[in-house]
């Protein structure tokens, strides 16, 4: 019987080469992404119920970054994270979970470090800026995005949030996933500008509905060595 979201097997996935390894990436829809590198099978904000990864290794790893439904989904994270996962998220999401997800969570805010089944993670914050976003992602909630290092490479997942300061001043990223859409996150002129001001040797737009993606390659530019990596994570 057809399903009307491809499964992992069928999606796309992309190779992230670097000195120390290579990381697998699966886009798997919007906000939702695994990594894999060697024994380490990460999830980072499952939803959409566990069908989407049926076809890929049990996670070793899940990371969520803040509580809104398109990253947030206990029915999913139950199902992908059994009795023993271990999960990684911020208190306001720690504080929507059962009990039973509780007991193998630990709270990292943004700012701190921690390092969880021998995956360095460090909790980057996400927020939003002008007043009419405010309400959308408050710096006072405490959500984030993380920095991993799988196989030697520095991985940026943002989140949902604008070119913050926090963002703009992060060193040595190997390769960066930065959302970009409107109202609850930021423009391509904001994400390009962030990317120019960073760095990160490889970027991939996630959460991008209904953003212009080709205007973002053409912001971003070519002279400061950025590779910009356009993939579809709207597959039907």
């Amino acid at each position: 019987m057809a399903t009307p979201r491809l499964l992992a097997a069928e999606a796309v996935r992309e190779i992230l080469p670097g000195k120390g390894g290579n990381v697998t990436l699966y886009p798997i829809e919007h906000a939702t992404l695994v990594l894999q590198a060697g024994d380490h099978t990460v999830y980072v904000d499952p939803v959409g119920g566990a069908a989407r990864f049926q076809d890929l290794p049990d996670a070793t790893l899940i990371l969520i970054t803040h509580i809104h439904g398109d990253h947030l989904n206990i029915g999913t994270l139950q199902a992908v994270s059994g009795e023993r996962t271990p999960i990684v998220a911020p208190p306001s999401v720690v504080e929507k979970l059962a009990d039973s997800l509780k007991v193998h969570t630990t709270p990292l805010s943004a700012g701190e470090q921690a390092t969880v089944t021998g995956v360095l993670l460090e909790a980057i914050p996400a927020y939003n800026t002008p007043p009419e976003r405010l309400g959308y992602h408050p710096k006072d909630r405490g959500d984030v995005g993380y920095v991993l290092t799988l196989a030697g490479q520095h991985i940026y997942v943002s989140g949902d949030t604008e070119d913050i300061p926090e963002m703009r001043s992060l060193k040595n990223i190997d390769v960066a996933f930065l959302c970009m859409n409107l109202p609850y996150t930021m423009t391509v002129e904001q994400a390009a500008a962030a990317v120019r001001a960073f760095r990160p040797k490889r970027v991939y737009p996630y959460h991008y509905r209904g953003s212009d993606l080709e205007k973002f390659k053409e912001r971003v530019g070519t002279d400061g060595g950025v590779d910009v990596r356009l993939l579809d994570w709207y597959r039907k």
